[in-house]
Formats: structure tokens, C-alpha cells, sequence
């Protein structure tokens, strides 16, 4: 699975499914395009793969573990479809 964040597709050093949606492992320029859309509204963040395909995701948990960025993202919408 994959982050799309406004037009850029960013791919998480890790990425683990939860029940609400996601936990990814972000660094350097992924993290900072997610931390922009999520707070200055730089872009929407969706999903590409898995059972959450195209659905838009919302920050709802930033941890550092160590060196790692852990970010919680969690459905925000119905899945998009494509015309």
C-alpha cells in the first residue's frame, strides 16, 4: 500500500493495516508532505491498495518511536471512484 498525497505517490518504509484504517513509518520529504496536507491543507491523502483502495485518510496519531515517524491515519470518506 501506498500514500497519495495530493498528486504524489509516497511509498512508507512500513506500513501496517489497523481497524480504523492505517499505521505508516514516514521520513524526510514523506513526512513533511503529509504534516502539510494534514495541517496547512496542502493536498488530500487517500490510500492506493489493499481493502482501503482510493479512500481518503485523515491524520489522527503521530508517535516517534526512536528514528521512526509512526503516523496513525484513519478513513475519512467513502472510496472514490473513478468516472
Amino acid at each position: 500500500m501506498d500514500l497519495i498525497i495530493g498528486t504524489r505517490r509516497i511509498t512508507p518504509d512500513a506500513i501496517t493495516r489497523t481497524a480504523e484504517g492505517v499505521e505508516a513509518v514516514l521520513h524526510g520529504e514523506a513526512l513533511l508532505r503529509l504534516l502539510d496536507a494534514a495541517f496547512h491543507g496542502a493536498g488530500s491523502i487517500e490510500l492506493l491498495g489493499g481493502d482501503l483502495d482510493r479512500r481518503p485518510m485523515e491524520v489522527t496519531g503521530i508517535a516517534m518511536r526512536g528514528r521512526d515517524t509512526c503516523v496513525t491515519l484513519a478513513c475519512a470518506g467513502r472510496v472514490l471512484r473513478l468516472n
